[in-house]
């Protein structure tokens, strides 16, 4: 079977020191050859965290994958392809799809094997209520910040005229809890369509005037 396999490291330091991306070329190399499979080459991405799958070694990979330039994606350890049980659960689907096989040493992934397959199952299914919680979290989040008056949405931007009020206001020595409570006083709704201001509130409008 011919093999690519896929090492990565997050932070340049050990990128720069190669001990980690070494360490697992090693393991694959070992791997393939105890099984007998034709390792093609071992392709790294130094310096990436593996939160998502925009990394260039990757999808260097990925593309051989689906060309039939290889059969199988070997990693050392399964965070070295992914943290996300989402993005890996795609992986696989993925795999199923093109025809090639994932091996991930360091767990029960082999879907060259029945039981790894079977592993793979188990896995989509925490990677479905994974999904459901997500959603969940999302919708009640969206459902409070409605409850507190918060538009949602796109930003609404402050009129300039209140933008200014705020400036003027403050250049004459008034503090952010008495700008915040005038606003509040004359039901002025803030830059994201929330009902009520707060110092911070006002401050982060006089920060952005700084800035602008």
């Amino acid at each position: 079977m011919r093999v690519l396999g896929y090492a990565r490291v997050s932070t340049s330091e050990q990128a720069d020191s190669r001990a980690g991306i070494e360490a697992q070329r090693a393991a694959i190399a070992a791997e393939c050859k105890r099984r007998g499979w034709d390792l093609l080459e071992t392709i790294e991405d130094a310096g990436y965290s593996a939160k998502d799958l925009r990394r260039p070694g990757i999808r260097i990979a990925l593309e051989e994958l689906e060309r039939g330039r290889g059969d199988a994606l070997v990693v050392s350890k399964l965070d070295r392809l992914s943290r996300s049980m989402l993005d890996f659960t795609a992986l696989m689907s993925r795999a199923q799809r093109q025809g090639w096989a994932l091996v991930a040493l360091d767990a029960p992934v082999d879907t060259t094997t029945p039981a790894g397959e079977a592993m793979a199952s188990v896995l989509a299914v925490f990677a479905q209520f994974e999904r459901r919680l997500i959603g969940q979290r999302t919708r009640e989040a969206l459902a409070q910040k409605k409850a507190q008056g918060v538009r949602l949405g796109r930003p609404i931007q402050l009129p300039t005229r209140v933008r200014g009020q705020i400036l003027r206001k403050r250049k004459r020595g008034a503090s952010l809890s008495e700008i915040a409570e005038e606003l509040n006083r004359k039901k002025v709704p803030t830059a994201q369509g929330g009902k009520r201001w707060y110092p911070s509130t006002v401050r982060a409008v006089l920060a952005s005037a700084e800035h602008s």
